[in-house]
């Protein structure tokens, strides 16, 4: 028995990995890389607006593209496809989900954003309340998401991936993926992010596609998945024990309340509270909406991110699940010496479940298409939360420090921090194998639920309620991240227990589900920021024009602006207020480029005579590092508040109001009517 399982794993590997195979990967690979260069040549890297903003001229196709193509990592295909094949199609209710919270990001929680005028999320919340404390505890735990919930997670995904289809050690597999990705994403910054984040989403859900429907094909369609899903049982499994047989609401999205892997109050209420930090609070995703050329583009593509959520339940969770149903001995193994044989860990080998189809069943030439589809999946994550980090590193905690910094400096400084970034995710990845029963997505939704909840709350509160100070918002945040970082501890710790093992773990762990987790700490840290804000003198209401949603149209801010630049020049402010005043695209968007192109005239000569100073290769080093050879062209004070006021509009023209208006219904319906289906 274990021969003949064993067999078609060993001859599925490398041998079936032919030269058209390779050749299609090294052609992707340069198509992406040349695509990067050149939105990398004609982006604005040179001021922070333009590296970290795109200079905020993005329009809707490309937002809604990076919108998915940021979120879909390598992660979300091993992640989502291993809990489908272990639990079935109720995961598939985290990308549906996903469709509500984007219209709610371009519709409630972008308009603020832009009215304020900021570029990064800690930024926002610095304006809103003042002080400095909130701002650098924010982007320091945002950084600290990222490492353990994005990074590290996509990095291994996407080298198990590699380690599985073509047998290279899973290290040697992170470091080319990393060479690869960090060039154009160091180059470019957010423009080169955006272009092949839409080059790899059109490849990503084509080649998805194409897999979906060959497995559809070898198992008989939607039916004959539901009758050999319910059949797949592997041959070896653990004596007096049901862990190794499926579950009978397998096909059902809505499970018990009680006893459900993902109960459906959680799946509803505790789900939106992650999404939430997820698609409205969080840099990697907000950002790309703030590179909008005005927020008509930022709701197209919302609207077009929400379409493209609904596509992986199709071709990510339902091949998880076909895969455990064609391979139940690998994918559905339960006994720990069968699951180290098959993919080296004891707890599962659910993660395997995407990989393993992809081996299997794609002829030649197709499976480097699909090895090209996951790179680009894991690249297209990476580069945009490397970017996000940068950003948030760079404004937030690097202009704290160094509050006299120039922008050549925050150029250098942003590039050199994706490279620690990326050091320390690679030390995080041991971790990973090791963590939650083998069930990547699983880690990452629960990390994400004992962490993330306080930010939503406080963000929700922020918008939304006036009288919420900083003093509230500060507590609320802190206690929120004890409670929360006491569950997850308490997680790492007392692991779950192995088929057939008994359950030792505390109450709090075994009984209560993360999702519900996630709801309580939710509440507790709104709970707490009201009571502190109500004890605590509030925020003056002047100080509160463009920084809430029933102030966002407020004129006040802009004389505000004035004074502030005129009595009080915080160096830390600078970049925001300004991030597009050198070499922008042209465009109607940026007024200020009349005004670069009147003041550059009268020193033409002198640049250029200052530009022959340098030599080729020192020319080169400038341009990959962003650092611009000519004199920086600095604006006076009225052209400073003239491009402010264009750049913090939230006006709309009536006909695109609309036609993004009936397009969000649209999408919400066939939600809807999906949920409904499915349930």
């Amino acid at each position: 028995m274990e021969n003949t399982t064993e067999a078609p794993s060993d001859d599925n590997q490398p041998e079936k990995f032919g030269v058209p195979d390779i050749i299609v990967v090294v052609v992707y690979f340069v198509f992406v890389l040349g695509v990067g260069i050149w939105s990398s040549i004609r982006a604005s890297r040179g001021t922070v607006g333009g590296y970290f903003l795109a200079g905020r001229s993005m329009t809707w196709w490309p937002i809604g593209a990076s919108l998915m193509s940021s979120n879909v990592g390598s992660g979300l295909f091993i992640g989502l496809a291993g809990s489908a094949a272990a639990g079935g199609l109720a995961v598939g209710g985290f990308e549906w989900n996903a469709s509500w919270v984007l219209v709610a990001l371009g519709w409630i929680f972008v308009p603020v954003y832009i009215a304020s005028g900021v570029v990064t999320m800690p930024e926002y919340l610095k304006k809103r309340f003042g002080g400095k404390r909130i701002r650098i505890y924010i982007s320091v735990l945002s950084l600290i998401l990222y490492i353990f919930t994005k990074i590290s997670t996509d990095i291994y995904s996407g080298a198990l991936f590699i380690q599985v289809s073509l047998g290279w050690n899973i290290y040697l597999s992170t470091v080319i993926l990393l060479a690869v990705t960090a060039i154009y994403t160091i180059a470019g910054g957010l423009t080169a992010v955006i272009y092949t984040d839409t080059l790899q989403t059109v490849i990503m859900v084509a080649g998805a596609f194409v897999l979906m429907f060959i497995s559809f094909e070898k198992i008989g369609w939607y039916p004959g998945l539901e009758q050999k899903y319910m059949e797949a049982i592997p041959k070896i499994t653990v004596a007096n024990t049901t862990c190794h047989l499926p579950r009978a609401d397998a096909f059902h999205i809505f499970r018990d309340p009680l006893t459900g892997d993902l109960p459906w109050p959680g799946l509803i209420f505790g789900l939106t509270v992650l999404a939430t930090w997820v698609w409205c609070t969080d840099q990697v995703i907000v950002q790309r909406s703030l590179a909008a050329k005005n927020l008509s583009h930022a709701k197209g593509g919302s609207v077009l991110g929400g379409y493209l959520k609904i596509l992986p339940m199709f071709f990510v969770v339902l091949p998880g699940m076909i895969s455990k149903a064609l391979f139940p001995d690998e994918v559905g193994c339960v006994d720990p010496a069968e699951c180290l044989k098959y993919c080296g860990v004891e707890v599962s080998c659910s993660n395997i479940a995407y990989p393993k189809l992809v081996i299997t069943l794609l002829p030649v030439g197709l499976k480097g298409l699909m090895i090209a589809v996951i790179m680009a999946a894991l690249m297209s994550s990476l580069t945009s939360i490397f970017n996000s980090a940068s950003t948030i590193f760079t404004l937030d905690v690097w202009l704290r420090i160094r509050r006299n910094a120039k922008e050549q400096e925050l150029m250098i400084v942003g590039r050199v921090f994706i490279l620690i970034l990326v050091v320390i995710s690679i030390l995080w990845i041991p971790i990973i194998q090791a963590a939650n029963s083998g069930l990547l997505f699983d880690y990452m939704q629960s990390v994400t639920s004992y962490l993330s909840p306080p930010i939503t709350a406080i963000f929700i509160l922020a918008i939304f309620i006036k009288r919420v100070n900083e003093p509230g918002a500060f507590w609320g945040l802190i206690i929120g991240l004890l409670v929360g970082l006491t569950r997850m501890i308490m997680d790492f710790v007392y692991q779950a227990p192995s088929c057939g093992e008994e359950d030792l773990r505390p109450s709090v762990l075994k009984d209560v589900h993360y999702l519900y987790f996630a709801i309580f700490l939710f509440g507790l840290t709104a709970i707490v920021c009201v009571v502190i804000s109500l004890c605590t003198p509030a925020i003056p209401e002047q100080d509160l024009a463009r920084m809430t949603w029933w102030t966002r149209n407020s004129p006040i801010y802009k004389e505000d602006l004035e004074n502030d630049l005129q009595q009080e020049p915080d160096p830390a402010e600078i970049p925001t207020i300004i991030p597009v005043i050198e070499k922008e695209p042209a465009g109607p968007s940026i007024p200020a480029v009349e005004v670069l192109q009147n003041s550059s005239v009268v020193e033409d000569q002198k640049e250029k005579h200052e530009v022959a100073k340098f030599s080729w290769w020192k020319k080169l080093y400038f341009w990959f590092c962003g650092i611009s050879i000519h004199p920086e062209v600095k604006l006076s004070s009225e052209e400073q508040k003239r491009l402010q006021r264009k750049l913090t509009s939230i006006e709309e023209k009536p006909l695109w109001r609309y036609i993004c208006d009936i397009n969000a219904l649209i999408l919400l319906a066939i939600n809807v009517f999906l949920w409904g289906y499915f349930g």
